[in-house]
């Protein structure tokens, strides 16, 4: 059988070995269905393909060798993970923000990867696996201290990195009932499912962005804590640079629009913000959630 040595731009960095059986994708309405029931198909295609895009897993590969980032792009995408490139530790600075699981070299052109991994871990829990050809046990250990998650000597194995990844991830999201219970926060009529990703208040759905849920759950999660600006800016924007500006005042007047009340959300001057008062808040409930949205102020997430 030859068709196994086709694989595309074979790179020194991961070992030739026999690739891992394929995953296979589920078809995407490809039923060859006539115009009666076709929009059926089609509404359960998409909702389908919706929940599948919720869970991909996203990763960004930070690697200047661009034919060494292009097939390990190759392989992870054919295990259905959804990657993007940074070649340079400006950039991986920039987009790291938006990625579920960070693969980081330490060899880039312009900053030391050990800085990179300090400054993602010292803004963001997000898992980061080491790439590199450092092999010396002191390398290691600097890695390891520096904030990685785990540590893969070039060249490796696909399949040893697959296995490394889905370890990683384990130990980044367990699974189980205890956690499911406490990813919902209830505070009187309000509640915050972080699993669904929903807020609820007084049993209706309120339609938030991304950003406006995380700075919601994160002021929830501490109700009796007030988080500064620069904290807020870390946590909710994995942002330890910049100073924080019209940004959360954008988005939490948004927040307080869409929950009927600013006393969801109360402003300490020259400090931060904390988590409202049930006092208070329960006797702003609307009573439906277009009422919750009206006069919400469009925000970018």
């Amino acid at each position: 059988m030859n068709q196994q040595a086709t694989t595309p731009s074979l790179d020194p960095h991961i070992r030739r070995t026999p690739p891992p059986p394929r995953v296979p994708r589920p078809r995407s309405g490809s039923h060859p269905a006539g115009p009666a029931g076709q929009s059926g198909q089609i509404g359960r295609t998409s909702r389908t393909e919706a929940v599948r895009a919720e869970d991909t897993l996203r990763v960004l590969v930070v690697e200047s060798d661009a034919r060494a980032a292009e097939t390990l792009v190759h392989g992870l995408r054919r295990h259905g993970y959804d990657t993007s490139i940074a070649g340079t530790g400006s950039k991986a600075l920039e987009t790291y923000g938006d990625a579920d699981l960070v693969l980081l070299d330490l060899e880039l052109p312009d900053l030391d990867g050990l800085e990179i991994c300090r400054a993602i871990r010292a803004a963001s829990d997000i898992p980061v696996i080491a790439v590199t050809a450092r092999a010396s046990e002191l390398d290691r250990v600097l890695g390891l201290q520096a904030g990685a998650d785990d540590y893969v000597i070039k060249p490796y194995g696909f399949r040893e990195l697959m296995a490394r990844i889905e370890a990683v991830m384990r130990r980044a999201r367990p699974q189980g009932r205890d956690r499911t219970a406490a990813q919902v926060i209830s505070a009187g009529p309000l509640t915050i499912d972080a699993g669904t990703r929903e807020v609820r208040l007084g049993g209706h759905r309120i339609e938030v962005t991304r950003k406006e849920f995380d700075l919601l759950r994160l002021l929830a999660s501490q109700p009796e804590k007030v988080i500064s600006r620069k904290e807020l800016m870390t946590q909710v924007w994995d942002d330890n640079w910049s100073r924080p500006g019209r940004t959360i005042d954008t988005h939490v007047s948004s927040l307080r629009g869409k929950l009927g009340s600013a006393d969801w959300i109360i402003t300490i001057r020259g400090v931060g913000f904390r988590f409202g008062h049930l006092g208070n808040a329960d006797r702003n409930v609307p009573e439906n959630a277009a009422e919750a949205q009206r006069g919400a102020a469009l925000t970018i997430a």
